[in-house]
């Protein structure tokens, strides 16, 4: 995988579960709240430094996706993407860049069209067993813990 990993451009994550844990925290008045990992968004933040572009699908519409996406100066974002397959082929379009460039990391079966149609697709280690088995890579820390700094590292180091 190490010669896939030094032709990646794009890194694109999925949010729940990926960014975040997956649980799904609201108040009383139907506030959201998610939790992110400071060392994933260190992690990058490298790779941007490394002039790898990051972006985000999900399937769902958050406020705090945007915020979250803004600290980290991520500008490619499509929320409420019910198809991720196209939602990626499309921002690969935008940037002018391959599938083989991509890697994609999921953690349901939502995001297994846009890992199959990746270089390398990446599987946390808390992902659905199906998106576990279909994955190129599967971390050994679980979504929200670490295991984007994880791939980062990985691929920073493939990559400088």
């Amino acid at each position: 995988m190490g010669d896939r990993l030094s032709l990646i451009r794009l890194v694109v994550l999925d949010v729940d579960g990926v960014l975040t844990n997956g649980q799904l925290t609201f108040d009383s008045n139907g506030t959201e709240y998610k939790t992110f990992n400071v060392q994933d968004g260190y992690g990058l933040r490298k790779l941007q430094h490394a002039d790898v572009t990051i972006g985000i699908i999900t399937g769902r519409d958050s406020s705090i996706v945007a915020a979250r996406a803004r600290e980290l100066d991520i500008q490619h974002v499509v929320q409420g993407a019910n198809n991720k397959a196209e939602a990626l082929s499309v921002l690969l379009n935008e940037l002018n860049l391959t599938a083989e460039q991509t890697l994609y990391m999921g953690d349901d079966e939502p995001d297994l069209p846009a890992m199959q149609m990746s270089g390398v697709s990446v599987a946390v280690a808390n992902a659905v067993e199906v998106v576990r088995e279909r994955a190129d890579w599967v971390t050994t820390r679980n979504g929200g813990e670490g295991a984007v700094r994880e791939v980062c590292d990985r691929l920073h180091d493939a990559l400088t």
